[in-house]
């Protein structure tokens, strides 16, 4: 095997989609033998798991203006000549920005920016002499992604130099969690579920409305909501006022996930956007039925009417009759849900996203 110097540049401070995947293949690629270097925020949880790794992390905070910092750009630069880094994987923007120059004028043989979100770059001067003088190649989370980083500037990037890489999850250590049940139902009642922050981007809302349909429906159901956020106590208020407080559960943050997949029934994410979403992967591999709006890169991980069902954002009333349909029809439920299953371990697994990695680092 080729060993290869390898740098990943994180700068974020929260955890989320993109700090899970730096953290899967980097501490990957460390144990495959490769000398891996990771930069990343001083108060990061991407920093504090890494360390428990025993990976060599370096501590930097970068803003969006970084880059006209020299003093800043000169010690990105130290730290790369310094491991003789061969090839740099970064995370966002503001790392790009800065980062990417450090990595051009270190002689870095690879400078990969890793885009993990299906919004459109900005056609700024900048930006093009980034991806078109320094960026040697972008690894884009799904073919949805890849789109938009064309979208306003066909000429932005090479399309050949955009390479496809799906996340993957570890589904060993997925289903060795054990998981207990965090709700006890009702008989006959169908446990609907969603998890994901408490924030616009998330549209909880909508699956509120969606629950007074199936009331005035008379489903019995109870809705699990996971997680935690801003607009919390807004939801709950919504909740009540339109008379589904009694159906629908807050759980707040739930430590294990496989606690929440084992507690419902089926999976809702109505998601106005999403970088790529894990918690569907989850879902999947718990074998859950799916029912989601299709408004981002949901369509390449869900296959519409075979691991579930992908529903138009307009459309509140069809999303209740999916509901409705699964909620009536068990063996419906584990038919989708075994397919689903099927799917993550045929696309969705980390051994299949770190070999594509490793192909393109090396």
């Amino acid at each position: 095997m080729n060993r290869r110097r390898v740098c990943f540049f994180n700068s974020s401070k929260t955890w989320g989609g993109g700090e899970k995947w730096h953290y899967d293949i980097a501490s990957r690629l460390s144990v495959k033998g490769h000398d891996v270097v990771v930069v990343t925020n001083r108060h990061s949880e991407l920093f504090t798991r890494l360390k428990k790794e025993k990976i060599k992390c370096y501590r930097i905070r970068i803003s969006n203006l970084s880059f006209l910092n020299l003093i800043k750009l000169f010690q990105i630069y130290r730290i790369l000549r310094k491991n003789r880094i061969q090839t740099i994987i970064l995370n966002l923007s503001s790392d790009l920005k800065i980062a990417g120059i450090a990595a051009k004028l270190a002689h870095v043989e690879k400078i990969i920016y890793r885009r993990g979100s299906a919004i459109p770059i900005k056609n700024t001067f900048y930006n093009r002499l980034l991806f078109r003088h320094v960026i040697t190649g972008v690894i884009a989370n799904s073919e949805a992604t890849k789109k938009t980083i064309l979208k306003h500037n066909p000429n932005l990037i090479e399309e050949n130099r955009i390479t496809v890489i799906y996340n993957g999850i570890d589904i060993g250590k997925f289903d060795a969690n054990v998981a207990a049940s965090l709700f006890h139902r009702k008989e006959g009642e169908i446990v609907l579920g969603t998890a994901g922050r408490l924030v616009r981007q998330k549209n909880q809302k909508y699956l509120i409305s969606v629950a007074k349909i199936l009331k005035n429906n008379k489903i019995p159901f109870k809705l699990l909501i996971a997680g935690e956020g801003e607009l919390k106590d807004k939801l709950k208020k919504y909740a009540m006022t339109s008379g589904v407080g009694q159906n629908i559960l807050f759980l707040g943050f739930v430590e294990n996930i496989r606690d929440f997949f084992k507690s419902i029934d089926i999976f809702l994410l109505s998601s106005l956007w999403e970088g790529f979403g894990y918690v569907l992967i989850e879902a999947m591999a718990s074998k859950k039925p799916v029912i989601s709006l299709n408004l981002s890169n949901e369509a390449e991980i869900v296959k519409d009417h075979q691991t579930g069902y992908l529903i138009d954002e307009n459309n509140i009333e069809g999303f209740a009759e999916k509901i409705e349909l699964l909620a009536r029809n068990r063996d419906l439920r584990k038919e989708l849900g075994e397919r689903g299953r099927k799917r993550v371990n045929e696309v969705f697994t980390i051994q299949n996203t770190l070999k594509r990695v490793e192909e393109v680092i090396l």
